[in-house]
């Protein structure tokens, strides 16, 4: 799903990561998607919960998301959904 290139090192999707479903990249002041780029605006944290507000954009449009993101451990994530009871999509970490 991700591959390291260039001289720096960059991790980046491979070009068929769509088959092993989804994902994003985390840096320190932005998320990559496969197809958009989000600038992180604004970060509260607390306890195991980090909420984001985000500025993405695609080749499109532009859009602000606000992420619910609660640690469950070292590896794994859960985004959740406000509104939405019930409903989380979980991550986990990739090893490269």
């Amino acid at each position: 799903m991700f591959t390291r290139k260039g001289r720096a090192g960059s991790v980046n999707f491979t070009n068929f990561s769509g088959v092993y479903g989804g994902g994003f990249i985390a840096e320190a002041n932005r998320l990559k998607g496969k197809f958009e780029i989000c600038k992180i605006t604004s970060k509260k944290e607390s306890d195991q919960t980090i909420n984001l507000v985000v500025a993405c954009a695609s080749g499109i449009m532009l859009s602000n998301v606000q992420f619910f993101l609660k640690v469950i451990d070292d590896n794994t994530i859960s985004r959740e959904f406000p509104g939405i009871e019930g409903m989380d999509v979980k991550y986990q970490r990739c090893q490269i």
